[in-house]
């Protein structure tokens, strides 16, 4: 079990150097996240966009351009369309997002002759640790999919509990999140909810424990659980967190990192090869944390 970033980061670590495409690079915060990982021997990066933005941004953070290779292209939706080429190719293993808006970014990696899209739903999945909770647990959606369907939150949670295993993970417990613990015909994220554990009895979602509708509070608290008299053994100890709609995946995601302070990572699910996305209000450390995520699944 996972208990903080800096175990994930030596975790990366382990699984040996990766290549990276970076798309539009000439972003201070993503190179700086980049040369960290660099230094630490995750990822061997390929910058994609103007080198002369590139590397007059490199000269103020000493970023060593000895040890990364520089792709010339100032247009940046040409610039995003070569980073993907290079990792639908096989010449990168990760791609990550600079400054280019997400739209710009998707649409390749949706392109039919170069993208990375495959049979799976594309999802979003939030690695956070804070001081409160006993170890890193996994938010997710709350960045892709506006209002998933119950199908499409079944292949949700096999994407995230996929991510889960690589995080060392053996058998991941999923909460399947509402407004309430009881179900109602009037709640659908409630009724998603008792659908999807009943998935999971019949064999249909493996290789983890799901179990749901919780609230926020008796997912995660066994106190809060107790008083509610739920007997559940994902109660008070989840790993993936699966919130009904991107609403309330995002609210639960900002709160946690500007009011709990926590400590985050985000990355793309469901596609050819991981996809480091993340936003331009997240520090170079969740930016760093990010791309170890990509260089886990890169190596599974």
């Amino acid at each position: 079990m996972i208990t903080s970033f800096e175990e994930l980061i030596e975790l990366a670590k382990s699984k040996g150097t990766k290549k990276i495409a970076v798309a539009v690079a000439e972003d201070k915060e993503v190179l700086e996240a980049v040369k960290l990982a660099s230094e630490f021997k995750l990822v061997y990066p390929t910058l994609v966009g103007d080198v002369d933005k590139i590397k007059k941004l490199g000269e103020e953070i000493d970023f060593n351009f000895n040890q990364a290779k520089i792709v010339d292209e100032k247009d940046q939706v040409l610039a995003a369309r070569e980073a993907t080429r290079l990792v639908s190719s096989g010449e990168c293993d990760i791609l990550m997002k600079g400054l280019v808006p997400t739209a710009t970014i998707m649409k390749q990696v949706l392109d039919k002759e170069i993208g990375l899209r495959t049979e799976k739903v594309i999802s979003h999945v939030a690695v956070f640790h804070v001081k409160t909770y006993h170890k890193v647990f996994l938010v997710t959606d709350p960045a892709m999919n506006i209002t998933p369907d119950l199908q499409q939150k079944k292949q949700i949670i096999e994407n995230t509990v996929e991510l889960a295993h690589s995080l060392d993970i053996e058998t991941p417990k999923v909460a399947i999140l509402a407004a309430s613990e009881k179900v109602s015909p009037k709640m659908e994220a409630t009724v998603h909810a008792e659908e999807l554990v009943n998935m999971y009895k019949n064999g249909e979602i493996k290789d983890c424990v799901v179990d749901g509708p919780f609230a926020l509070d008796n997912a995660i608290s066994k106190e809060a659980a107790k008083v509610k008299g739920i007997v559940s053994d994902v109660a008070g100890n989840p790993d993936i967190l699966l919130v009904p709609n991107i609403d309330a995946g995002n609210v639960l995601y900002k709160s946690l990192t500007f009011l709990a302070g926590a400590k985050s990572a985000g990355i793309i699910l469901g596609t050819k090869a991981p996809i480091v996305l993340t936003s331009r209000a997240d520090n170079k450390e969740a930016k760093l944390h990010s791309i170890a995520l990509g260089v886990l699944l890169a190596s599974k």
